[in-house]
């Protein structure tokens, strides 16, 4: 797939089509991730938004058997599509998303996560609403409610809820500013 491609909502969600549908839920969480960047996509520069929504198609490719390599998806995500020539960017945003460097220090990997590129934080935080306030099936969750969900679906000690835990003061900054971007309200 050529990465201009990759760039745009629609190749983006081509090749998600092609790798997750037969993860099941993790399939129904990334349409709806998807559909709520669309949604959200007024809270960045008009320019990013196609992006915003490429990334919320691909933010949990790593997941697919396919692709799964050290088991992190964000950073067997971000490899895949590195691999593919995604432009560094939209690679940045699947590495990041939603608190990711705090699983990667959990699981030893931090050091490989901090090769990709956070990039704009204003993309990144809305890539982070969205992921945080959809459900693993789909569902529209409230950010605490998505937050309750996950520590409820990891055990205490495991990396995750672990990395959850610690991560939750960030996640919520990113979902608050990205509310008010998308009100128009002062930051």
């Amino acid at each position: 797939m050529a990465p201009s491609v990759l760039d745009s909502a629609r190749g983006a969600a081509r090749l998600a089509v092609s790798l997750l549908p037969p993860l099941g839920n993790r399939w129904l969480h990334t349409q709806a991730v998807a559909e709520r960047a669309r949604e959200l996509a007024p809270a960045v520069p008009p320019a990013a938004r196609e992006l915003l929504v490429a990334a919320a198609w691909l933010h949990d490719i790593g997941y697919a058997p396919a692709v799964r390599d050290t088991g992190f998806h964000p950073l067997d995500g971000a490899r895949y599509l590195a691999t593919l020539g995604a432009p560094a960017q939209l690679v940045g945003l699947v590495a990041h998303h939603s608190g990711a460097e705090y699983e990667a220090e959990q699981r030893g990997l931090g050091r490989e996560l901090a090769v990709y590129d956070r990039g704009d934080a204003v993309l990144l935080d809305a890539l982070t609403c969205a992921d945080m306030t959809t459900g693993p099936a789909g569902q529209r969750f409230a950010f605490e409610a998505r937050i309750d969900e996950i520590l409820l679906r990891y055990a205490p000690g495991s990396e995750v809820h672990t990395a959850i835990s610690a991560a939750t003061p960030t996640l919520a900054a990113a979902v608050a500013r990205t509310r008010a971007r998308l009100s128009g309200q002062p930051m």
